[in-house]
């Protein structure tokens, strides 16, 4: 039901363009919704989703709040 929302506003606003539009990756048609803060950080909120492209969305994959705790590579 939100994904649709969210797909429907965009239709009305931006012709159902894709909001990334990522250069070389792009298809141009938005047909799916992007967290731009992930879905673990913000939920469903609608503030933090996008339209976007399938190609797009997994090119920008699951953002993440902040960077992994690095770890210990070798025992040198």
């Amino acid at each position: 039901m939100l994904r649709a929302l969210v797909l429907a506003d965009n239709q009305a606003r931006n012709a159902g363009r894709c909001t990334l539009a990522i250069d070389g990756v792009c298809t141009g048609q938005a047909d799916t919704v992007h967290h731009t803060l992930g879905r673990a950080v913000t939920g469903d909120d609608r503030r933090y989703l996008a339209a976007v492209c399938s190609a797009c969305n997994s090119k920008v994959g699951e953002p993440r709040r902040s960077s992994p705790t690095p770890r210990k590579v070798s025992k040198w």
